[in-house]
Parts: structure tokens; C-alpha cells; sequence
């Protein structure tokens, strides 16, 4: 398979995806996201009183990570990403942009490409009770444990034609890292 230009590690709050993106990212040399880094505030405080997010909430979000992964793949970068990308619609902005349309990239007159970024995403699953339990062990994180059925509620896995992997979660570190190395193969 042809290197992507992002890696997206994606799942339910409690997953792994920071801890397994930043030690692929590590071991691939490539550039690491956490998204949460990029909620706005007012996301953050509406998940810290129990609220879960809405498409609304997300949506302008979403595009921030967009506008990133295609700076950063445009100018040569490899880029992982960990995002919950919670729905198909949702891991299509982050692939295409805004509503999932194809934006246009480059000054007015020049010759305009499609702005989209080649995504590989990596799915990393498991049972509600064994996610449940870690993040009951999770300190100083913004997303309380209260929220992680809605989480699963909103989960669409994916599927054809994205290009992915799933990888269940009772997997050690290691086993997840080497599955995913080896499908970048």
C-alpha cells in the first residue's frame, strides 16, 4: 500500500487513541495531533457538565483538523492523527473539508486541485465494559466517563470504501502498534 498522508487513530473516549498515535507517530518520524488539543472551549465545558456533542459542536472542529492535516501533507509532512471521528460523515471532513465537498486549494486563477487528504484510518475497538473501566482510571481529562455510552451510541464503524483496519483494544501496546506498522506495509 502507498503511504497515506495521515494516519487517523480513531475510537470511543478511552480507546487509546493519543497513546498509540503519539507512539506511531514516534516510531514512523511522522508528525502527531491530539484533537482534543483543538476543542474550543465551549466544547470542552459542555463534555465537563455531561453534555455530549452535537454535529454542530463538532463540525466547525472537525474542519480545523481538516485545514491542518492538509497543511501539514501539503507541505511533504506525514501526519498521525488521534480523533474519535465518532461517524463516517465526520472522518469525510476530515478527509474532504466542510459538509464533505471537495474544497479548493490555491490562490484564484491558478490551476485548482481538490483539496482532500489521503487518509488511513485505524479503528480501535472494544467492549463498552472495557473501555468503561479505563476510563474510570483516567485522571484530569475533560471527557467524563458519564458520556462514553452516547459515545458508542453515535460510534458508525468503518467500512467500504474507507481504507482502514480495526484493532480490538485488549491487544497489548505492542501487538496494536505492530498490526497497524504491518498494514502500512
Amino acid at each position: 500500500m502507498a503511504a497515506p498522508g495521515a494516519l487517523l487513530v480513531m475510537g470511543v473516549s478511552g480507546s487509546g487513541k493519543s497513546t498509540v498515535g503519539a507512539l506511531l507517530a514516534s516510531q514512523l518520524g511522522w508528525k502527531f495531533y491530539d484533537a482534543d488539543d483543538y476543542h474550543p472551549e465551549e466544547n470542552r465545558m459542555k463534555m465537563g457538565k455531561g453534555i455530549p456533542l452535537n454535529d454542530q459542536d463538532r463540525i466547525p472542529w472537525l474542519c480545523n483538523l481538516h485545514d491542518i492535516l492538509l497543511r501539514e501533507v501539503a507541505s511533504g509532512q506525514h501526519v498521525v492523527l488521534a480523533c474519535s471521528a465518532l461517524k463516517k460523515m465526520y472522518r469525510d471532513i476530515l478527509i474532504r473539508g466542510k459538509d464533505g465537498v471537495p474544497r479548493k486549494c490555491g490562490e484564484p486563477g491558478k490551476d485548482e486541485k481538490l483539496a482532500e487528504v489521503k487518509l488511513f484510518v485505524v479503528h480501535l475497538n472494544g467492549s463498552f465494559e472495557v473501555i468503561s473501566g479505563r476510563l474510570l482510571k483516567r485522571k484530569g481529562h475533560f471527557m467524563p466517563p458519564e458520556l462514553l455510552q452516547s459515545q458508542f451510541d453515535t460510534l458508525e464503524p468503518p467500512s467500504a470504501p474507507e481504507i482502514f483496519i480495526q484493532i480490538n483494544v485488549n491487544k497489548t501496546l505492542s501487538e496494536i502498534t505492530a498490526t497497524i506498522m504491518k498494514a502500512l506495509r
